[in-house]
């Protein structure tokens, strides 16, 4: 801005403070707002040595300033606008479509299967080929039964367990804890279960939309490995 004349006196305005002909302080926010701009060009107004008022021109640059700040400003509050919008309108639509999944089977990340007297499914994500184990386990660490799945190639390797011990027995419905391991290696691979969606929701920006799965409980939609 020009000069606001040859007086010392100082005036301050919302955090903007004219000494002379200089600005010696900035607002108090991180960025000057429309009103801090037009406080300050009124106050340069009223200060200005009558014997030097602003000219035209340098009044409508400073005009033209004022009119660009307040156009970005606008434009970035409808940018920030549409983008909520937009962000809750796929929301709401993958939450809408992801309802269609309800009652469906879905295999889904669990170290659990859920028995209730039928065969329950179940899938391991082999990372090497190899002979994949499968070892499920009761509530007391007690291992209930193994399965032998062969040699697997990488990938999901599905499986299914009719609720029976290693010598044949029926056990008690319950959660039974399941393990996987290939080619003999210590480190344990990625188990699944299947089971029915029941519900579809949206967990917050960090989980998005989620089902609700039988025996697992809530999945991120984007965990599902196989839709039944």
């Amino acid at each position: 801005m020009s000069a606001v004349g040859s007086s010392t006196s100082s005036n301050s305005v919302t955090g903007l403070s004219l000494t002379g002909s200089t600005v010696t302080s900035t607002p108090t926010g991180s960025t000057m707002t429309q009103s801090d701009f037009l406080q300050l060009l009124t106050t340069q107004l009223q200060d200005q040595d009558p014997t030097q008022p602003m000219d035209n021109s340098q009044m409508a640059a400073e005009l033209a300033q004022f009119a660009t700040l307040s156009t970005d400003q606008d434009i970035d509050t409808n940018v920030q606008t549409l983008n909520s919008n937009l962000s809750s309108g796929m929301q709401t639509s993958q939450v809408l479509s992801a309802s269609n999944l309800v009652g469906k089977q879905v295999l889904v990340p669990s170290s659990t299967l859920d028995y209730s007297g039928s065969a329950v499914n179940g899938g391991v994500n082999v990372t090497t080929a190899g002979d994949v184990v499968v070892t499920i386990k009761d509530s007391n660490g007690n291992t209930i039964d193994t399965m032998d799945l062969g040699t697997q190639p990488a990938g999901l390797a599905q499986f299914s367990w009719n609720g029976t011990d290693s010598n044949g027995n029926a056990v008690a419905n319950g959660t039974y804890s399941i393990s996987a391991n290939s080619g003999g290696s210590s480190t344990a691979l990625t188990t699944y279960a299947s089971g029915a969606v029941t519900g579809v929701g949206y967990g917050g920006s960090s989980t998005g939309t989620y089902l609700q799965v039988a025996g697992v409980g809530g999945v991120p939609l984007s965990q599902v490995a196989q839709i039944n």
